[in-house]
């Protein structure tokens, strides 16, 4: 069965990023842990806070990889306590979130068992742009120029 895309549109050209994104959004776990809020401070601004109480700078990974961030956190055992009953275990997790094109991580914090990490979205211009247009009769350099071929020729190999 064939998957049906959203960006299959002729009118939609160089979405492919896009549709790359959602694929990894679909594979995401959706394990609940460690629950964590989204806030935005600006209009431009965003902060992530996860609950991580009972994890240690040392124990937690902040990194982007493809625009996806990625933090993980991951506590050891102490195999020095003797436990006579243990009901906060010592779990890992890994929490992603994929960002758009343009967005950068400000700055992460931990804070009373909070993990902070502020992202920004650079203000973008808009910017117009006109695209000259030649015709087939434009000599103005004395000679008729050929449009330019948007695939390169397979190169002539032959002696003669």
């Amino acid at each position: 069965m064939s998957r049906l895309s959203l960006f299959n549109s002729p009118l939609l050209l160089g979405f492919e990023p896009f549709e790359r994104a959602l694929d990894r959004v679909n594979k995401i776990s959706s394990d609940g842990y460690p629950p964590y809020n989204i806030e935005q401070l600006g209009e431009n601004e965003l902060r992530i806070t996860l609950a991580v109480a009972g994890f240690t700078m040392a124990d937690l990974t902040i990194t982007i990889e493809d625009n996806q961030l990625v933090i993980r956190g991951k506590q050891t055992d102490d195999s020095q306590r003797v436990y006579l009953h243990r009901g906060i275990a010592a779990r890992q997790f890994q929490r992603s979130f994929v960002l758009a094109e343009g967005i950068e991580v400000r700055g992460a914090w931990l804070d009373n068992g909070l993990l902070h990490v502020d992202l920004v979205r650079p203000t973008v211009e808009p910017r117009v742009r006109t695209i000259p247009i030649r015709g087939g009769d434009d000599d103005s350099a004395g000679a008729k120029t050929a449009p330019r071929q948007l695939r390169p020729r397979a190169a002539d190999n032959s002696n003669g």
